[in-house]
């Protein structure tokens, strides 16, 4: 796994992610965790493989990076506008930066970022939307039950 020099490869190491966990039947969201241009780690939802409810790409990611003493510095990559959960962990650890793959299947809390005082890039990547539309539409079920919605 490289290190990312860039928006666009920090982008890319999040976009292998969901498109490992869309791989495995999970929901195709990715996450790359740099500081001051070097990896931390990678994660994707894990929800569906795991059980577990909470096991959003973001959170995933984080988990992997272990304890910090702070996120000064840090850049979170994701492939998909986080929801309130991710978008809450994000302000509580007081990670200022997040580059967002696109906000066009779901459009998270990206105001509630900026807000609390978070850039938010948004790079619409095309790749991240084709692969969310393409989940949405062969397993809108999983799609429903990630997003809380009946």
């Amino acid at each position: 796994m490289s290190t990312p020099t860039n928006d666009a490869e920090g982008m890319r190491l999040a976009y292998e992610q969901a498109k490992k966990s869309f791989d495995e039947g999970g929901v195709p969201v990715g996450a790359a965790l740099t500081h001051k241009g070097s990896l931390l780690a990678v994660g994707h939802n894990r929800r569906v493989q795991g059980g577990d409810p909470i096991a959003h790409g973001e959170m995933d990611c984080l988990r992997k990076a272990g304890r910090r003493r702070n996120y000064k510095d840090c850049v979170l990559y994701t492939t998909l506008s986080p929801c309130m959960m991710c978008a809450g962990t994000i302000v509580q650890f007081g990670i200022k930066k997040v580059v967002v793959g696109e906000a066009e299947t779901f459009p998270g809390n990206l105001a509630f970022l900026s807000d609390h005082g978070v850039e938010v890039m948004l790079m619409n990547d095309e790749r991240c939307r084709s692969l969310m539309r393409e989940f949405i539409r062969t397993k809108p079920e999983l799609w429903f039950e990630d997003i809380a919605e009946d």
